[in-house]
Formats: C-alpha cells, sequence, structure tokens
C-alpha cells in the first residue's frame, strides 16, 4: 500500500537491530517497499547495498550527506565515479541525500556547497533523482539547482526529503519539478506552517517518508522510527487534504515510481 521514500535501514540510532526485522515489521504494516539513503558513500555505500541486494522492493540511493561533505574520503570522489557507482547496480535508484544543511555546519558551507553540485550534475548526466537536504538554507539550495540547471541547459529531477522549510522552497522546488516529501514532521501539534504548505502541493508531487530512525510520527513521536509508521503520516496527510487513506496511499506511490523510475526494473507487485 505505502512505499517510505525516505529512510536509514543501516543507521547506528537503530539500535543495532538487523535490517531485515525491520523490513518484516514494515511489511506486516502494509508497507510494500522503501529507499534507504546513503550518508557517507565511500564508509557506508558497499555495506548498505549488501544488505539490501536480497530484499524485495528495497531499495537504496548513493550520496554525500551535507554534514559528511568535507570528509577527505568524500571529497576525493569524482564526479565520473559518482556517475559510474549510480550506474553500478539496479538497486541504486537515486543521488543523494546531499544539499546544504547550514544550521549545524558540520562541513563548511564552501565544501558542502562542491558536494551538492557534483551530485546535481551527476543527476543531470545519468537522469537520476536527486534527493535534497536542505536546512536553514532555501536560497542558497535553489541558487545552486538554478545555477547547474542553466550550465546543463536541462533540469534536475528530484525531490526535497523530510520537508520542514518554508513556503517560498516549496514553490520554488516545484516550479522546477520537484517533488516534496513529507515525513512525521507534519503530523507534530505544532507543524501548522508546514501542514498549510502541505495544502498547496498538488497531489502528483507528494511523497511520504519516515526518515527512520528520526522523526517518527505521532502516536509514536520520541521513539525510534522505522519505515513500518510510515502509513501514520500518510492517513495524516489524507485526513489535512480531505482526500481518502487510499488516495494518498496510491498517488504517492505513483509519484515515488515516476520520480524513481529505475526501481521499476526489480519492483516485484505483490
Amino acid at each position: 500500500m505505502w512505499i517510505d521514500s525516505h529512510c536509514h535501514l543501516n543507521h547506528e540510532r537503530t539500535g543495532g537491530e538487523a535490517p531485515e526485522a525491520i523490513v518484516a515489521r514494515a511489511k506486516a504494516a502494509g508497507v510494500d517497499g522503501m529507499l534507504s539513503i546513503c550518508c557517507e558513500i565511500e564508509k557506508e555505500l558497499p555495506s548498505l547495498l549488501a544488505t539490501i541486494k536480497p530484499m524485495q522492493n528495497v531499495w537504496c540511493s548513493i550520496g554525500t550527506h551535507p554534514h559528511d561533505a568535507g570528509v577527505a574520503a568524500e571529497k576525493s570522489i569524482t564526479l565520473d565515479q559518482l556517475v559510474k557507482l549510480a550506474q553500478s547496480d539496479d538497486k541504486i535508484i537515486g543521488i543523494g541525500e546531499s544539499g546544504l544543511d547550514f544550521y549545524y555546519n558540520h562541513s563548511t558551507p564552501e565544501d558542502q556547497e562542491a558536494s551538492f553540485r557534483k551530485h546535481i550534475q551527476a543527476c543531470i548526466e545519468t537522469d537520476m533523482p536527486l534527493i535534497v537536504h536542505a536546512r536553514d538554507a532555501d536560497e542558497d539550495i535553489m541558487r545552486v539547482i538554478r545555477d547547474e540547471n542553466t550550465k546543463a541547459g536541462k533540469k534536475v529531477r528530484g525531490v526535497m526529503h523530510c520537508f520542514s522549510s518554508g513556503a517560498g522552497l516549496a514553490e520554488n522546488a516545484l516550479a522546477e519539478g520537484f517533488y516534496i516529501s513529507f515525513s512525521g514532521i507534519v503530523t507534530f501539534k505544532k507543524s501548522t506552517d508546514l501542514q498549510d504548505i502541505a495544502k498547496t502541493v498538488p497531489l502528483d508531487r507528494i511523497l511520504v517518508e519516515t526518515d527512520a530512525p528520526f522523526l517518527a510520527p505521532e502516536p509514536y513521536r520520541g521513539k525510534t522510527n522505522e519505515p513500518a509508521y510510515v502509513g501514520h503520516t500518510g492517513k495524516f496527510l489524507a485526513n489535512l487534504l480531505n482526500q481518502d487513506e487510499q488516495t494518498i496511499a496510491t498517488r504517492s506511490k505513483e509519484n515515488f515510481f515516476t520520480l524513481f523510475n529505475k526501481a521499476k526494473k526489480t519492483w516485484t507487485a505483490n
């Protein structure tokens, strides 16, 4: 029924629980598939890919999180290497998460922007979607995206993941053809501004995600999040948008396969 468009099956905050158990609970909860995100290519990709390889309808991305943009091993990965790695396996269906995070600034703004540009260029070259992390950097996110689009003469496809920014970024991202993905944050009582933004996003541009193990939706807020909970966010959105639950599940699933079209190669209908 649901697709979790963004989770981290191998993150240390899962408490070391086997990803197989997490996936099994998700499938029992009506989750048909999920995308597990890579945040540090050199350190994480080989083990992540090995983990999800035997799993039905579980995919992964390749990317460097803005927090890790200053890591020497990540900086040394060239555009050509990133492109080749992205195309090396049918289970790799997206590039990222990459972007700008000027709230934590774990990497310098210069390293973050250089990494972000490299990821955008790889997406344009491979026609694979970009998974964008944006925090306290709304104007710079759009500046870099538009700059790279102009240079390439082609628009990068992508999604603003775990959207929690302002209405301006949502409007500008939609205008550039991006999708908007909502996490458990939208279910929080104080997220009224975000809920208002969600009402402005067309149904053919909405995705749902957990960002597990972070940001569990109500009624699990404060607990370790997992893909099994993505339906709670979906149901909340359905009520918010005056839609039935099945409509949001179907539309968000269709949107996932439109954006992450490479997933169709290995998709197995339940």
